[in-house]
């Protein structure tokens, strides 16, 4: 059986769109809750911000591979 597409799936992204995404990534949600919310895929999410240049990565994080001592 093939997976359900989301109810966005291949329609074209509207400047609200666009507004919602970069609200959710400056509040540091991750991209498959994005996804979620705004019924699109993680990977047409982490497309088309990087085309309209926003940031997917976590901002209150520290870099991968680190810790606080």
């Amino acid at each position: 059986m093939a997976k359900k597409q989301p109810p966005n799936s291949g329609k074209p992204w509207t400047p609200a769109d666009d507004r919602e995404l970069k609200s959710l990534a400056k509040g540091n949600t991750p991209t498959r809750v994005i996804g979620l919310k705004m019924g699109r895929t993680e990977g047409a999410v982490s497309n088309h911000a990087s085309q309209i240049g926003v940031s997917l990565k976590p901002t209150n994080q520290s870099p991968y591979g680190t810790s606080k001592k």
